[in-house]
């Protein structure tokens, strides 16, 4: 007999120059056995050579950092190791660095203030190569980035309009936060066309990943306020 399959294993390393921030993320991670912090870091040059020397599944990684921010050590994580997926960690006081995080190719955001359970799960969507928000997160991107613009919206509902049904079943879980497998699972297709799906859908939104087409879904009115995790 087949048992339950076994939750994947994710291996995470911890950058913030903050000792006690560092001390309570590590807290609320340790509750999830299936999560090993493999590493800390102090500022943006550490945290690339801690990516370098362990390879990670996915970097909490401190918008704020003295020398080298999150902001410019995110293109040198990514370029040290392009499998590993970059959370970003942020306060509302940082909103419009998120912004700019989502270009550099961040897949989360989550606030060092938020619910335990935003952060295991986030950990765990990133790393099965989904995005995640914190809800009030996603909230102010839309309401505050350029996205939210008029031209903006005109934009992301014509080319919504331009998506077949299943393309915008897909791109509505891609808004929540769910993963390729994720989606296989409740739309009951195979992971492999779940990536072609996607891929068809950045290409037709005209944007570089999952993020910038989560950002486009919640201002065209789809996936608004997801439930943590979906």
């Amino acid at each position: 007999m087949t048992g339950a399959p076994q939750e994947q294993r994710v291996r995470l390393a911890l950058a913030d120059d903050d000792a006690m921030v560092r001390a309570g993320v590590a807290a609320v991670l340790s509750s999830d056995p299936t999560i090993e912090v493999v590493g800390e870091a102090v500022d943006g040059r550490a945290t690339v050579e801690l990516v370098r020397r362990h390879r990670p599944d996915v970097v909490l990684l401190d918008i704020r950092m003295p020398g080298l921010d999150g902001l410019a050590a995110l293109p040198a994580v990514l370029g040290a190791c392009p499998d590993t997926a970059v959370m970003m960690l942020t306060t509302f006081s940082e909103g419009d660095y998120v912004a700019r995080a989502i270009s550099g190719g961040a897949r989360g955001f989550v606030l060092k203030a938020g619910a335990p359970r935003e952060l295991i799960l986030g950990v765990h969507s990133v790393a099965e190569g989904g995005a995640f928000f914190s809800p009030s997160v996603a909230r102010w991107l839309v309401e505050n980035t350029g996205y939210a613009h008029t031209t903006a919206r005109t934009r992301a509902r014509r080319a919504l309009d331009g998506l077949s049904p299943r393309h915008t079943d897909v791109l509505a879980l891609v808004a929540a936060g769910s993963s390729n497998a994720q989606i296989a699972r409740k739309l009951h297709l195979a992971e492999g066309t779940v990536r072609i799906y996607v891929s068809a859908i950045l290409d037709q939104l005209g944007v570089a990943n999952r993020v910038q087409a989560a950002i486009l879904a919640h201002e065209a009115g789809i996936g608004r306020d997801p439930e943590p995790g979906t």
